[in-house]
Order: structure tokens, then C-alpha cells, then sequence
């Protein structure tokens, strides 16, 4: 008897507690109050990319390209023939 007056206690304050969440997050008082913040981050984001300094591009010539001519001297392995010098 405990046992279920117990679990009812539980769903009982489980459901109060999403159905409170629920008519704070759908209301029209959280729904203005987010769109401001919106609205005001989009604004701080237009200043401060107003305000952003250019740069000048400096890495002209900055990569140096190599020939390689190593391409003979690589030494080719096959994995069975690895396996049978080990022993």
C-alpha cells in the first residue's frame, strides 16, 4: 500500500513540475523577453563588426615548394612476408 501511494506521490510531482516548466516556457512574458535577447545580440554583433580592424595580408610567398625525388628509394613491405621474417 505504501509502495503505491508512494509512486503516486512521485508522478503527482513529476507532472506538477512539467506542467509548470511548460506554461513558463510557452508564455508570452519568456517568449517577449526572448526575442529581445535576440533582437539585442544581433545589435552587438553589428557593432563590433563595424568596429573590427582589417588586417593586411602578409603570407605572399610564404610557401616554399619542394621537388621530391625520393620516389626510387622507398622500400615497398607486404604484410605476409613481414609476419614470416619475425620468426
Amino acid at each position: 500500500m505504501l509502495k503505491e501511494i508512494k509512486y503516486l506521490i512521485f508522478i503527482i510531482v513529476i507532472s506538477v513540475f512539467i506542467f509548470f516548466t511548460g506554461r513558463y516556457y510557452f508564455s508570452d512574458e519568456n517568449l517577449k523577453n526572448s526575442y529581445r535577447s535576440y533582437k539585442n545580440n544581433d545589435e552587438k554583433i553589428k557593432l563590433y563588426s563595424e568596429n573590427l580592424p582589417i588586417l593586411e595580408n602578409d603570407t605572399q610567398d610564404i610557401i616554399e615548394y619542394v621537388k621530391q625525388t625520393n620516389k626510387d628509394k622507398k622500400k615497398k613491405f607486404n604484410f605476409w612476408k613481414l609476419l614470416e621474417n619475425d620468426n
